[in-house]
């Protein structure tokens, strides 16, 4: 595996991590919009990410079979919204009340939020850290070649 394959592998993990967490700010910040154009409370969204082969030239793809198999980065498949129940409040003065007086609140949980916040921030470090590794073995080898 060449270093450009270990940059683009990284730079799928970043993208998909990325998108993870604008997604989940996305859900922390209508965590109490009630009112969406499409009728009814916010609906929490999730990013649903697949392991995905990347393309390269055929020569690469037969080193690769032989040696180490398929290089594979992560792709995002859909971003869905969460099934679950809205969060019932009774506040019987708020303008978005039903008549028995209560509320429905989006199903996000900042606690889950927070979580997955943190998951994602680490699998973006991670990649981060991939990348730089990738760099500094490509200076070693500049430096070793010269």
């Amino acid at each position: 595996m060449n270093l450009g394959s270990s940059f683009d592998i990284s730079a799928t993990g970043l993208r998909a991590e990325r998108l993870r967490l604008d997604t989940i700010a996305s859900n922390l910040a209508n965590a109490s919009t009630t009112r969406t154009p499409e009728g009814g409370p916010y609906r929490r969204r999730d990013v649903v990410l697949v392991s995905q082969a990347l393309e390269s030239d055929f020569a690469a793809t037969i080193e690769e079979l032989s040696d180490r198999g398929v290089r594979q980065g992560v792709a995002v498949a859909d971003v869905i919204e969460d099934a679950s129940p809205p969060r019932m409040v009774f506040d019987p003065g708020h303008p978005d009340a039903n008549r028995d007086g209560f509320v429905a609140y989006p199903n996000v949980n900042p606690v889950t939020e927070m979580v997955d916040l943190m998951t994602a921030t680490r699998a973006y470090e991670a990649n981060v850290q991939a990348v730089n590794a990738a760099k500094r073995m490509a200076d070693a080898a500049l430096s070793i070649g010269g």
